[in-house]
């Protein structure tokens, strides 16, 4: 057995020392440069700040917003609140119309309904009562010379 391999007997090794390397700093990208018309260069500004400092650079004139159109006195929404309130009262008229005609329409066919039973009834009647005078199923007696006397029949 070796020595360097016992477990009694610490074995050294070489140390090795990494030190960290350092990046670059990163150098600022120059922002693109847009065309400017001639006649149009901005004026420059300086400011000087509370301490002292004076910073100096570009007025920026910001994007005016659009004029806002004047609004109606009164909304949309209330105009078409309005209108479809009067279609309602438009409509309900017409739908009391609608319904004094339909219930009109109903008595007057109930009516004819009734009109025609009685007809057709009366009819029938008629047809019934004298079929039975015609068809003599009974006994039937001619009376030509009769003297009645006393309350007696001779024939």
């Amino acid at each position: 057995m070796y020595p360097e391999h016992s477990p009694h007997v610490p074995v050294q090794r070489a140390v090795e020392v990494h030190q960290p390397t350092p990046y670059p700093p990163a150098v600022p990208v120059p922002a693109p440069l847009t065309p400017v018309q001639p006649g149009t260069v901005p004026a420059v500004a300086s400011i000087v700040l509370p301490d002292g400092r004076v910073v100096t650079g570009y007025a920026i004139n910001f994007a005016q917003p659009e004029p806002v159109a004047a609004k109606p006195a009164v909304s949309r929404t209330a105009v078409n609140v309005a209108l479809g309130g009067a279609g309602f009262l438009a409509v309900c008229g017409g739908l009391v119309l609608l319904t004094s005609f339909i219930a009109a329409l109903t008595a007057f066919i109930t009516q004819l309904i009734i009109l025609a039973a009685v007809i057709f009834g009366g009819w029938i009647a008629v047809q019934i009562f004298s079929a039975s005078g015609h068809q003599g199923g009974g006994t039937t007696v001619n009376i030509r010379k009769a003297v009645i006397k006393r309350n007696h029949f001779r024939g």
